[in-house]
């Protein structure tokens, strides 16, 4: 008898102790009602009822098991800030504030609780400040999205720690300053990158030569130096866009990997003349106007395809689409 009143006892215990489903589920609930609140009861959450479902009939929200998973309010009129509330969520998986052209205020600190997030959107609204350090201690984050807004500052060092990241996408701000360092040694996959339209400075970091990106894009920045690391005939990159910077190398020294469908070199410094293995490659996008090369265009491939103004601008290249040499 006693052995079974222990036991009782301890299960009993147990029960209590363990947290239950619906009460996880309630502070889901609540979290979702003190952001509504927060953002100032907008229509755009005007199905958030509390006498409904929220899994089921609350826009924007998405739920797994009860608990929700993702929040997604976009292309609306929401005014205020990104509630504190949303890291109250610790089950979401996608947090995606977009096209929300008055939202304001910085990224809130306690998004750091979210665990669990693999997409992470703040895309097209007017977020300002700087882009916080704190972002890196979200570890499951695979696309990160923060185009688009006033962000000012240098891009945080601490994004290379974060594993999983498949696209660093923090283009068409007011970023300075120049590629962090520490780019030069990700944790873990090698991102796209996504940083035109910025106010970036500076030379790149040479240790970047070393990685094999997919897909990078610089364009619209005031970069400097040699910008050819991201070339190499045995990597597989598909796109690069350095165009409308200062960079400044010997055209006719780069190896381009066989994989490259996208190149634009315009509007920078470059010079040399045309390696003949440009007309090797499958390109869909090209243009290198605006710069300092000189010689033939090479005949073979796909470069006479593209019209002149692809070509226009340089000291003294000739050639189909161009005059004859």
């Amino acid at each position: 008898m006693t052995l079974l009143l222990h036991l009782s006892i301890f299960f009993t215990v147990l029960f209590i102790s363990l947290p239950s489903s619906h009460s996880s589920s309630s502070n889901d609930k609540n979290a979702l009602l003190q952001i509504k609140k927060a953002l100032n009861n907008p229509p755009l959450l005007s199905s958030w009822n509390p006498q409904t479902d929220f899994c089921t009939t609350w826009t924007g929200v998405e739920c797994t098991n009860g608990r929700v998973t993702a929040l997604t309010i976009s292309s609306g009129e929401i005014s205020g800030q990104i509630p504190a509330q949303v890291g109250d969520l610790l089950e979401l998986c996608t947090l995606d504030f977009s096209y929300l052209t008055h939202l304001t205020g910085n990224i809130p600190h306690t998004i750091t609780k979210l665990k669990y997030l693999d997409l992470l959107r703040l895309k097209q609204t007017n977020l300002s400040g700087y882009i916080p350090e704190f972002i890196s201690e979200l570890k499951s984050v695979t696309f990160l999205d923060l185009s688009f807004n006033q962000f000012t500052g240098p891009i945080p060092g601490s994004l290379s720690q974060m594993p999983k990241l498949d696209a660093i996408q923090i283009n068409d701000n007011k970023l300075t300053g120049s590629i962090p360092n520490s780019f030069g040694s990700f944790v873990g996959k090698v991102p796209n990158l996504y940083l035109f339209n910025n106010k970036l400075s500076g030379k790149v970091p040479e240790s970047l030569s070393k990685y094999d990106f997919n897909a990078v894009d610089l364009s619209g920045n005031s970069f400097t130096g040699d910008g050819s690391m991201f070339f190499g005939r045995n990597k597989t990159t598909i796109r690069v866009d350095i165009s409308r910077n200062m960079f400044e190398f010997d055209l006719s020294k780069v190896k381009f990997a066989r994989s490259i469908v996208s190149l634009d070199l315009s509007h920078n410094k470059i010079f040399g003349k045309f390696p003949r293995e440009l007309n090797k490659l499958r390109l869909e996008h090209f243009n290198v106007s605006y710069n300092h090369l000189c010689g033939k265009i090479p005949s073979g491939g796909l470069l006479q395809t593209f019209e002149p103004s692809a070509f226009s601008h340089n000291l003294c290249l000739c050639g189909t689409p161009l005059k004859a040499c």
